[in-house]
């Protein structure tokens, strides 16, 4: 029997669609690529939602009005965001928590080194990976049938309108159809197209690290875009990339992966030069950049420099990583020339200007006369033991997707499709234009998740009605 709502995917915004068409009293079908082992997609790896409030609320310290968090998301973007989603995103991610508890996730206070987001990010109790299985759980018992391993390879569209889904030789029709498959991050010969060759005889594509499901293929994007003239939004080579451990595994690492002593230090390429400004801004607020920082670098990989002073004010990697007593020694270590590194090292030593150190805030330790400067967090370098990390660009999801609107409707033409509906990864380019603040793309996913389901189970309603008169 074809179900009123189809929902393409298995991670947050799929299940939030899904749990909500079948609220609103829609028979739904999920189909995930993924076997059952690796359902959820990125979600999974995820660990918290940032969330408006203009008051303290149980895991959520003081107040992050709506303008601050547009504020936000308007600087890491650089203004390429369209202002109406992202203040409906974030008006939504005040009210949804409730849902989500009635739904069976549970929050947490961050844990202690968690990137001082008290304030503005909930936490999931378990990670994304028991929010996962908290929905899934609540799906089945509201009646969401799931098949896993159904990766769904082209759609039939008529005039805009959703017709039928393809599993192989397979034919699935619905009512309404809700688009929430992921982006293209972990389909290689996609990213190689969308970044070329960068003028040196390298691929940069090829040294990228998938931080996430090795499901997201793009399959159903790029038919969307390239088959049925769906209207897109986004640059292909912008994504929520991370500097990683160059250590890490090909897919799957997930958050632990990351190394988070960037702002505490310096980071210098394979030539052994500093490359931008590693005090910029908090972590939070510029973690998501440097992977694309590293990957306009020769060989794609950089290298994070510490020394003892900043030991136990990070949340440490999951391996060590080069240890020297002396920064010769740590050069030697790294295979980088060593009096290149000295000169860099000494360089941004004798720039540091003394200041009142404080990593919890935007101090005044910045370097003078440096290019490219330290902003904040500058302390010279010249306690021992000193500590690198090797990095690659981890890319978790893609920012090339289908434009949208308040409706979360899929476009063609100019105009909104009646029963076809995205979320999450797929349109999440219509809010993040390139940059990335922690949590937000859970907050996209569940806010165009819970309004994409609602209003596919309206079409798939309305739809019945009609065929009932007919």
């Amino acid at each position: 029997m074809s179900p009123d709502v189809l929902v393409i995917g298995g991670g947050n915004a799929a299940l939030c669609a899904a749990l909500m068409a079948a609220e609103a009293g829609a028979s739904v079908l999920m189909l995930e690529a993924a076997p059952r082992a690796w359902r959820g997609g990125n979600s999974a790896h995820t660990r918290n939602l940032r969330c408006m409030h203009d008051a303290p609320q149980d895991v959520l310290v003081e107040a992050y009005p709506e303008e601050e968090f547009w504020q936000d998301l308007l600087k890491v973007t650089g203004g390429l965001t369209d202002e109406r989603l992202a203040r409906l995103t974030i008006r939504a991610s005040a009210t949804c928590r409730d849902w989500m508890r009635r739904h069976g996730v549970h929050f947490q206070p961050p844990l202690s080194g968690a990137l001082h987001v008290a304030r503005t990010n909930a936490f999931f109790m378990g990670g994304g990976k028991a929010l996962v299985n908290a929905y899934y759980r609540s799906a089945e018992k509201l009646g969401v049938r799931v098949r896993y391993e159904a990766p769904v390879d082209r759609l039939e569209i008529e005039d805009g309108r959703f017709v039928a889904a393809h599993v192989g030789g397979e034919r699935i029709e619905a009512g309404a159809c809700v688009l929430a498959a992921g982006g293209f991050e972990s389909n290689r010969e996609w990213l190689r197209e969308a970044w070329g060759e960068n003028g040196r005889g390298e691929w940069p594509a090829d040294n990228f690290i998938i931080r996430g499901t090795r499901f997201n293929r793009g399959v159903l994007l790029r038919h969307l875009l390239a088959d049925h003239g769906a209207e897109r939004i986004g640059d292909p080579t912008q994504a929520h990339m991370v500097a990683i451990d160059a250590r890490a595994p090909l897919y799957d690492g997930g958050i632990c992966t990351r190394i988070d002593c960037v702002s505490l230090g310096v980071v210098v390429n394979r030539q052994a030069q500093r490359f931008y400004d590693e005090g910029e801004d908090f972590w939070p607020k510029r973690y998501a950049i440097w992977g694309r920082l590293v990957a306009q670098q020769s060989g794609q990989i950089a290298y994070s420099v510490i020394d003892a002073k900043a030991i136990g004010r990070f949340m440490p990697p999951v391996f060590p990583g080069t240890r020297a007593e002396t920064l010769p020694g740590l050069a030697l270590a790294l295979g980088l020339d060593v009096e290149a590194f000295m000169q860099t090292l000494l360089a941004y030593n004798a720039a540091c200007r003394p200041g009142h150190f404080d990593h919890t805030r935007l101090d005044d330790c910045r370097t003078e006369g440096l290019s490219p400067p330290k902003t904040h967090w500058a302390r010279p370098i010249d306690t021992p033991p000193f500590h690198a990390y090797a990095v690659r660009p981890g890319i978790t999801f893609t920012y090339l997707g289908l434009r949208t609107d308040e409706t979360a409707a899929v476009r063609f033409g100019g105009q909104p499709s009646e029963n076809l509906f995205v979320a999450g990864e797929m349109m999440a380019g219509n809010v993040l234009g390139k940059g990335y603040t922690a949590g937000v793309g859970m907050s996209i996913g569940t806010a165009f998740g819970r309004i994409a389901g609602h209003n596919a189970a309206r079409a798939a309603q309305r739809q019945g009605a009609r065929h009932a008169h007919a």
